[in-house]
């Protein structure tokens, strides 16, 4: 069964090449990007398949009506199945001729590898946070399962409806030009999501006796040493209903308690009030949802730029180029959770999923970058020779 699930999935690299063949190369970004909206269908799945789940079991009481659920997508299946069939002409590649060894040889190539990286970020880190977002609004924001789904959800859906819209953008002004744009977006969103909902208690700045003497007053505003006076800041209500108020970026109030007491010796520079600092960042959830949403739609750009790397660089070999890209893009939904775990369980902060982000898109960057400047000096190494004569 879980071989028939593995087959129906590289229905999507059967796509790419079938979508491919009947356009000219300046199409095939905004192309491959309305086709690879259809990856909206899972987010659309998670929306509407607990309500479907509902209803089919009489509202959990007939619990064994859950079998009609795959069964109504089975039905869906076939019916497309009828549909493609009936409307779609086959049409071949010129490489169908080719042995598999000659299929395979593109994989040789660091490129694809590189590609498949990029996919890794831009689609297994969606699908990762697509669920990885359920357990992170209940367990941050207290959300009901039902609110953090449709959040979840609000994530998922626009990233594939936007894909196409990256298709286009990737025709217009170029896949690499577009993937800069989107690794710089995910390495700076990431940044600020990074920062986690605290409430921390630290010590601040306090007041240090300017010379010795014996304390004669203390009040909660001021101390006396001898004849000397020290003011003492004092604590307000600034933070006392601040999870109930709007605040974007974090708050912080200072104050200061008297740390000695009538008739105390003291010394030069000795603490005489210490000094408290109360910090709350509230990462407000609808920032936070707006942010991660922001992020989705990025990655849904994404992943049509790196599909249209593909027929640039690999014409004739997008299927086997292309699958390849899917599976380390799939696996990425595989093994950032299990990252995302260990984040968790390390820092004990829901927010350190993040960190993965970061550093996957520093990654992608640098590389990238690497190559396309080897490409530049290899094209015209004229300019790298000659760069600091003609700067001058």
């Amino acid at each position: 069964m879980q071989f028939r699930f593995g087959l129906a999935g590289t229905s999507f690299a059967i796509g790419i090449v079938y979508s491919s063949l009947w356009f000219p190369k300046h199409k095939q970004g905004t192309v491959l990007g309305i086709f690879g909206a259809g990856n909206s269908g899972a987010a659309i799945t998670t929306l509407v398949g607990p309500s479907i789940l509902n209803y089919l079991t009489d509202d959990k009481t007939n619990l064994d009506n859950w079998r009609l659920l795959p069964q109504l997508y089975a039905a869906g299946f076939v019916l497309m199945a009828l549909v493609f069939f009936l409307s779609t002409e086959n049409k071949k590649p010129a490489t169908s001729t080719k042995i598999i060894i000659n299929l395979l040889s593109p994989l040789k190539s660091i490129r694809v590898w590189r590609f498949g990286l990029y996919y890794f970020l831009v689609f297994g880190c969606f699908v990762s946070f697509a669920g990885w977002l359920v357990p992170y609004y209940t367990n941050v924001y207290s959300f009901d399962l039902a609110t953090a789904g449709i959040l979840a959800s609000c994530f998922s859906l626009p990233s594939g409806i936007v894909r196409a819209f990256g298709g286009w953008l990737s025709d217009k002004f170029g896949a690499r030009m577009i993937m800069y744009r989107v690794l710089g977006g995910t390495l700076i969103l990431s940044a600020a999501l990074i920062l986690p909902k605290m409430d921390v208690f630290a010590t601040g700045e306090g007041v240090s006796a300017k010379k010795a003497g014996t304390v004669t007053v203390v009040s909660p505003d001021h101390i006396i040493v001898d004849d000397l006076r020290y003011d003492v800041a004092q604590k307000t209500d600034k933070l006392s209903n601040v999870e109930n108020e709007f605040h974007f970026w974090p708050v912080k109030e200072t104050w200061q308690e008297p740390a000695v007491n009538v008739g105390d010796q003291i010394q030069k520079k000795q603490i005489i009030a210490e000094g408290k600092t109360h910090i709350y960042f509230q990462a407000n959830v609808w920032v936070f949802a707006t942010l991660v949403i922001i992020l989705g739609s990025i990655w849904g750009i994404g992943k049509a730029a790196v599909y249209k790397h593909i027929p640039d660089y690999f014409p004739n070999e997008v299927g086997v180029v292309g699958g390849m890209v899917g599976v380390l893009g799939g696996l990425g939904g595989f093994v950032c959770p299990i990252v995302f775990g260990y984040l968790l369980e390390a820092t004990g902060l829901w927010s350190s999923c993040w960190i993965l982000m970061i550093v996957l898109s520093v990654i992608c960057l640098v590389w990238m970058h690497a190559v396309i400047q080897k490409m530049t000096d290899k094209a015209a190494p004229q300019i790298k020779e000659n760069f600091e004569t003609t700067s001058k």
